[in-house]
């Protein structure tokens, strides 16, 4: 069960109005006080605030985009997660985006639109249905939902958030909860960066390519080149994903070059028809001399083309010419759609591209080859001052060509999971046009019989159709076309071919109504598609109104609801499931009582067969945490089998196991043991001597540091004589010391009969620090005796262990 929060306060200061505490929230925590602020009549006006602590620039919580974008596409979709970094949690929180500069008090201050994931953890505020709260209140560390972008021209929006713990922790305008994004320039739009999908459609798709040029003195004036402004041929193809003809970020192929550089399409139809495995039809179109002309004077450039399930996407491109190396074109165009159908239609505003091969400014630079070569780009505004396309205010390229995509028809047994509409049914009954009859000579025809009547008695669209017998089938090899014929049409005084009639859209989707409570009106439009040719007056309506009723019985428990969103996908991928669509409260009752209508609705979708489909898993789960607190361990994650039994064995894997890398384990610093102390450095009266060790291993990652590696004592030795003759004597006395001493060592290594013996060398290292190690010292042979043995006076050699203590 949900809880609706009561009507709350807000703060005088709307500019913190995203950081807002749901009263449902606030309610469940007892322990805590929450002091209550003046109320304002602005939007979402009923969200409650606690007066909390504000933790500037702390990172205890994080709101972050996937993707860690700057930019937004208009339109796209992207995935929002709050989550705080253990062992800290959270309780309750809001989030909601706001345009820039703006303070939220307003329902068009508030940007795109947000899309519930988990309804167990996230929710709409009935009270602000712009914004997101928590279902329930209790311990989280993360939640995520869904942001999809607003249309192009809103400019920058800051998402934001605020979280409840024991006290509200919120930012104003920065902070590791707020998030800014700035919508993407417009000329990145045909860049291919998102990922291609498989296509689900049946069958084939027939659609034709027009090409509108807009490039002309009157549009782009700067240097424009007045003599020999053209467009090149156009090239390209409906081909798979697997082969990509062009695309932005990549390297123009020799083809490629040759039609931006040279407007030859020669080498660029070669390298098409040597992937003949994944292009389903090359896309061929004239040249335009000049580059613009009214259409009344020449038909603007078009091309047909067919595409299938597996080569679905179509590229083109034609050189701008003159120019160093600038085109326009489309990369990777995906007809199919996610509902398994094909795409309608497609109309796309062009800007020029840099194919990276030539480094020229201007239109008409001399060749100055790009070395080494750069990749495609689209050109902007700032590349350099001469260029014609510069503007110092930095603004968008105003777009040199526009290029219209319609399918003219369908064949084949489609499959397309959203039935078919009326432009459906006329785009595939449309007349393809054709050079000649291509009608077998060995299929004999009778004449076509008359039109019927058209199925439409008024201006809608319908159709109509006319039948022929075959007669004869000479050879059973080669198949005959059909023998009924389609064309679209309209009622009565609405004939196409009546010219004194006007062709009209279809119906746009009704408007709101005009009042949110009681009877208003509404209002629905449609255009024009084609004038009468005999250049007379459409007199045919383009705008409806109605009368339409909001809460028919508007009252202080009367709730105002948003319109249903649109139905979520399938949740099968196969066979039988159930889908859901949303709608929010707008405004809650006037009495503070709950809203009885129903926010959510579900029904049955059928998807395809499942008879192909081994299985069926659950997605994976969120990794686990690492198995080590530092350094290197193991994390899991897992799946669920949702299959029905009868559908078979289920052979893919539930549980994943990867290796995970937490910050390194601290090593704290290790030393040798210390040396013998030195020998004092005065020969009479005070001194001192040292004893050092060295650092065997330096401390690594928050490991204790090393502690002293010199230390020094005093040592005092009797006085020094005050007379300089007994006191060098007293040193020579020192020194003839030393040198029996000396005498004595090298006496006693002759411990061999025959040879004299070097005193042994010092211990070496020890091989290990730790575990048992070993270490060695060495007896040379100083001089060998006539009469010694060579056996008996030999070099020696002692082994000792070190280092026993366990590691």
């Amino acid at each position: 069960m949900r809880l609706s929060p009561a009507p709350p306060g807000l703060s005088p200061s709307p500019a913190l109005l995203a950081l807002a505490l749901p009263l449902a929230a606030a309610l469940a925590f007892s322990d805590e006080t929450l002091d209550k602020v003046p109320k304002s009549e602005g939007y979402c006006s009923r969200i409650l605030r606690a007066q909390g602590t504000r933790r500037e620039g702390y990172t205890e919580f994080s709101l972050r985009v996937e993707g860690d974008p700057d930019f937004y596409k208009p339109g796209t979709s992207y995935r929002v997660t709050l989550s705080a970094a253990p062992p800290s949690y959270f309780r309750g929180f809001t989030l909601i985006a706001l345009k820039e500069n703006r303070e939220g008090d307003k329902e068009e201050d508030h940007a795109g639109t947000f899309q519930i994931i988990d309804e167990e953890e996230t929710q709409f505020m009935s009270n602000c249905p712009v914004a997101v709260t928590e279902s329930t209140p209790r311990r989280r560390t993360r939640i995520q939902v869904f942001w999809i972008a607003p249309p192009a021209g809103t400019g920058c929006v800051i998402l934001k958030a605020s979280i409840v713990q024991k006290r509200i922790i919120y930012f104003q305008d920065e902070g590791s909860l707020t998030k800014k994004l700035c919508e993407q320039d417009s000329m990145f739009d045909g860049v291919t960066d998102k990922p291609i999908l498989d296509c689900c459609a049946c069958g084939t798709a027939k659609y034709r390519l027009t090409f509108y040029g807009n490039w002309s003195e009157k549009t782009h004036p700067k240097d424009y080149p007045r003599r020999a402004n053209h467009w090149s041929a156009i090239i390209g193809g409906s081909h798979s994903k697997n082969y990509v003809l062009w695309e932005y970020g990549g390297y123009a192929s020799e083809g490629v070059k040759q039609v931006a550089e040279l407007g030859s399409p020669v080498k660029m139809e070669e390298e098409i028809r040597q992937q003949s495995d994944e292009v389903l039809t090359v896309i061929k179109a004239k040249a335009q001399w000049p580059a613009w002309q009214p259409l009344n004077v020449r038909a603007a450039p078009s091309a047909e083309f067919s595409v299938d399930r597996t080569r679905h996407l179509m590229s083109f491109l034609t050189m701008m010419g003159p120019s160093p190396d600038w085109n326009v074109g489309l990369s990777a165009e995906d007809l199919c759609t996610k509902e398994c159908g094909w795409v309608q239609k497609v109309v796309q505003d062009l800007i020029p591209w840099d194919a990276g091969t030539d480094s020229g400014v201007t239109y008409e630079s001399p060749n100055k080859p790009t070395i080494p070569q750069e990749k495609i780009r689209p050109l902007t505004s700032l590349d350099h001052p001469q260029s014609p396309f510069y503007d110092p205010e930095g603004g968008s390229i105003t777009q040199v060509a526009r290029v219209v995509i319609e399918r003219i028809a369908r064949k084949g047994e489609q499959c397309n999971i959203v039935p078919d509409n009326v432009d459906d049914i006329v785009a595939d009954l449309a007349p393809e046009e054709k050079d000649e009859d291509d009608t077998p000579e060995t299929c004999i025809y009778s004449n076509w019989s008359p039109w019927s009547a058209c199925s439409s008695s008024t201006c809608d669209k319908g159709k109509r159709m006319r039948q022929r017998m075959l007669k004869a089938q000479l050879d059973l090899s080669v198949p005959c076309p059909d023998t009924q014929d389609f064309q679209p049409c309209m009622g009565p005084g609405c004939s196409d071919e009546d010219g004194s009639t006007c062709t009209m859209s279809e119906w746009i989707t009704w408007s709101p109504c005009s009042i949110s409570c009681g009877m208003g009106m509404r209002s629905r439009e449609r255009y024009v598609k084609q004038f009468p040719e005999d250049g007379s007056v459409c007199t045919l309506p383009t705008e409806e109104t109605e009368k339409c009723t909001v809460n028919e019985e508007c009252s202080p428990s009367s709730c105002l609801m948003t319109e249903w969103g649109e139905w979520d996908e399938c949740s099968a991928t196969c066979g039988m499931g159930m889908k859901k669509r949303h709608r929010m409260v707008k405004m809650s009752p006037a009495d503070g009582s709950m809203c009885k209508a129903e926010t959510s609705q579900a029904e049955k979708c059928m998807m395809p067969e499942c008879h192909t489909i081994p299985c069926l898993l659950s997605p994976w789960s969120e990794w686990s945490d690492c198995s080590v607190t530092c350094g290197k361990g193991m994390r899991t994650r897992q799946r669920m089998l949702k299959s029905l039994a009868e559908l078979g064995d289920c052979n893919e894997e539930l549980e994943q196991v990867e290796k995970c890398m937490l910050p390194e384990c601290p090593i704290d610093c290790e030393l040798t043991e210390w040396s013998q102390w030195s020998e004092c450095n005065k020969s009479c009266g005070k001194g001192h001597m040292i004893r050092t060790r060295m650092i065997q291993m330096e401390p690594q990652f928050g490991g204790a540091p090393c502690p002293e590696t010199v230390q020094r004592k005093k040592c005092r030795i009797r006085k020094c004589l005050k007379n300089p003759s007994i006191q060098k004597l007293r040193w020579r006395e020192a020194r003839e010391s030393r040198r029996g001493e000396l005498l004595r060592e090298e006496s006693d290594g002759e411990q061999f009969p025959g040879c004299r013996m070097r005193p042994w060398t010092a211990w070496s290292e020890c091989t290990k620090l730790c575990g048992g190690g070993i270490q060695e010292r060495y007896m040379t042979v100083k001089k060998r005796f006539k009469s010694s043995q060579f056996t008996s006076c030999k070099d020696k050699k002692e082994i000792r262990a070190c280092n026993v203590h366990p590691c």
